[in-house]
């Protein structure tokens, strides 16, 4: 016989529940009279014969070379005080911990950040230093987090701030975002939109030109300062918290859903080129669609170019023409 076969018993594996397999091995060893030789369990019934051993269920007995079977109460009953032991082992350790952690507390409440301006508003420059506030908002948040994300998201921003969301939904706060169609055009932004789904996360898609925005625990919002987002000023004040949230609530109202997990979120978020022909038909100049769609002009006159060659078009007035049918309506 193995030494692993005669374990001791009590040493339960994680969870001191039977498998399907053990449970099978025990009812058999019962159906024997309670008692098996080991050279009788065969080498399929190895692991689950570990599994009881570990568990309690059978006893090894080395001196007749056999296994004997133990009354389930009393596995349940030891089990059940070493679960209720560690539950309170764990409990100490949870009330304890904010103590022990009290002075990185203090010093992270402590930490330097820019000064506050006339409307309870803190600008900070600089694109790192902007993640790394808005960061610390979102270990922080307790209930909800509401975005609006206009425009492409770099991939490794999108890795980022998957790691970061799914901790903070993990976490049980709420989470949901407003998207341009152009936002999650690419499989990188597909993949992150599936991935916090899949943890409880709302998306929705609005083809409107809208401004990027956060708000945390409707407490602390977030917007662009300046065109290039180089600058995002910090908001704290409750009226101006309680305005962006209702504009914020309005462009969620007039959003589209979409199943991130089949075919029509992707159906959706590929025919930017039709969506860009449909504005170009409605009179919309080139710069306009761009800021329509959340494009650079650059996009838009590559799609504009695709167009051109579908349509067999040589202008743009003359494609708009074309994309309405030649009506002249």
């Amino acid at each position: 016989m193995t030494a692993d076969s005669t374990a001791a018993p009590g040493t339960s594996a994680p969870g001191g529940e039977p498998d399907e397999a053990a449970r099978r091995l025990y009812l058999a060893v019962l159906a024997d009279g309670g008692r098996v030789p080991a050279a009788d369990v065969p080498e399929a019934d190895r692991a689950a014969l570990r599994r009881l051993v570990d568990i309690g269920l059978l006893m090894p007995n080395p001196m007749d070379a056999c296994y004997t079977a133990v009354s389930p109460r009393s596995v349940s009953d030891r089990l059940g005080a070493e679960l209720r032991s560690e539950a309170t082992r764990l409990l100490v350790r949870a009330e304890n911990l904010p103590g022990a952690l009290d002075g990185l507390t203090r010093a992270y409440d402590a930490m330097p950040r820019p000064p506050e301006r006339s409307g309870g508003a803190v600008y900070i420059e600089g694109h790192v230093h902007i993640r790394q506030r808005i960061s610390q908002l979102v270990a922080d948040c307790r209930t909800e987090v509401l975005t609006a994300q206009p425009g492409h998201r770099p991939a490794d921003a999108l890795k980022i701030a998957l790691l970061q969301d799914v901790r903070l939904l993990q976490r049980g706060c709420s989470l949901r975002t407003v998207y341009q169609p152009v936002a999650v055009s690419d499989p990188a932004a597909l993949a992150y939109a599936e991935e916090v789904t899949r943890h409880g996360s709302q998306i929705r898609i609005l083809d409107e030109p809208f401004q990027r925005l956060f708000v945390f625990d409707r407490s602390v919002a977030v917007i662009s300062a300046n065109e290039d987002h180089s600058t995002a000023a910090f908001i704290s004040d409750p009226a101006a918290i309680a305005f962006l949230v209702g504009a914020f609530e309005r462009d969620w109202a007039r959003a589209d859903t979409a199943d991130w997990t089949g075919s029509p979120a992707r159906g959706a978020v590929r025919d930017a080129p039709d969506r860009v022909g449909r504005l170009l038909a409605k009179g919309l100049t080139q710069r306009t669609v761009a800021t329509r769609l959340g494009l650079s002009e650059r996009t838009v006159a590559a799609h504009i170019s695709r167009l051109r060659e579908r349509y067999g078009a040589q202008t743009l007035f003359q494609l708009g023409w074309l994309m309405r049918g030649g009506r002249d309506d």
